[in-house]
């Protein structure tokens, strides 16, 4: 079962997500249905509903986690499982780190949401270059979170070139298409 997107904001609300992480969430879901919506277009079949409620609560858990020290995604995603939503929380589990073993031939759900978050620091829609720079000033403070940024990076820059390999965009192009 998947949630509406009103359900997602009451979720959103419920839970006590911030404007902030509401406002995050809101443009990468932009991004999410942008790109499930060019890639279905050529075939990949996406669940768009998934595609849209899982961007749009990737990170209800993210403000509660700097509390508790779990891992926001993982909370997050047990959060969602518990309220009934498996396939969401699914999605949700993997949109910092996805599981390994990426394919070249059918995207997924995860790896699309994936990509959108990291495509968005704070409310701007911004390069990998540029939002790993800011990832690597936040975050990177010991050599093993640079090395562990450094390898989901390359991640990205991979998942980057599959997606655009397969639509007739160019990354650089997500600011024009995020209307809709």
């Amino acid at each position: 079962m998947v949630p509406s997107v009103e359900d997602c904001f009451l979720l959103l609300r419920r839970y006590e997500v911030p404007d902030n992480v509401v406002e995050h969430s809101r443009v990468v879901s932009q991004i999410a249905r942008a790109l499930c919506r060019e890639l279905n277009r050529r075939g990949e079949g996406l669940d768009s509903a998934l595609v849209e409620a899982a961007s749009l609560l990737h990170d209800i858990a993210k403000v509660a986690s700097f509390r508790t020290r779990e891992n926001h995604s993982l909370a997050g995603a047990r959060l969602l499982r518990e309220l009934g939503f498996p396939e969401v929380a699914e999605v949700v589990r993997q949109h910092v780190v996805l599981d390994p073993g990426l394919d070249p031939v059918r995207l997924t759900e995860a790896a699309v949401v994936n990509y959108a978050d990291k495509r968005v620091r704070h409310t701007q829609i911004v390069s990998l270059a540029e939002r790993f720079k800011d990832l690597k000033e936040r975050y990177g403070k010991s050599p093993e979170a640079q090395s562990w940024l450094g390898a989901m990076e390359r991640e990205s820059l991979l998942l980057e070139d599959l997606i655009f390999r397969k639509i007739i965009l160019s990354p650089e192009s997500l600011e024009n298409i995020t209307g809709g």
